[in-house]
């Protein structure tokens, strides 16, 4: 389920290793967050932040409160920790997402390792489960 980093997810990936030698560990989740934003501007990487991911019953769309730290583009999450050490929970928070959004590539972040590149784990899904949230009745998401 792990993929190499797409040129997108690798401008991420530099952008909280910059952020995590800046700060190193030990902070909030909310402080690496609003750091990070703040080097997604600085570069121009399009984002939205705490996005707002409901699900769907049946025929119902439910707002269960669900946010996604980063939606970087249309074509990948992020999810910040900082927390001892990923555990299942965060991993299985992730992919949820992916399956509930219908995006494919994923990115789990812990600003509290030692070195941020070994608190990163990517996901990708082979295929879409959903379509996006954010797409209208019959909108394609781009490539």
């Amino acid at each position: 389920m792990e993929k190499e980093a797409s040129p997108l997810a690798h401008a991420v990936i530099g952008c909280a290793i910059d952020v995590h030698r800046e700060l190193g560990p030990g902070l909030l989740e909310s402080a690496y967050a609003h750091c990070l934003a703040y080097e997604f501007s600085r570069r121009g990487i399009p984002f939205l932040r705490e996005y707002s991911l409901p699900i769907r019953y049946q025929d119902t769309r439910v707002d269960c409160g669900y946010r996604v730290d980063f939606l970087i583009g249309d074509s990948l999450l992020v999810e910040v920790k900082s927390v001892d050490a990923l555990s299942g929970i965060h991993q299985a928070q992730v992919l949820t997402y992916l399956k509930l959004s219908g995006i494919q590539h994923g990115l789990l972040i812990n600003f509290n390792a030692r070195l941020v590149r070994d608190g990163i784990k990517s996901f990708l899904l082979r295929r879409a489960v959903n379509q996006p949230t954010w797409l209208q009745p019959g909108q394609e998401p781009s490539p």
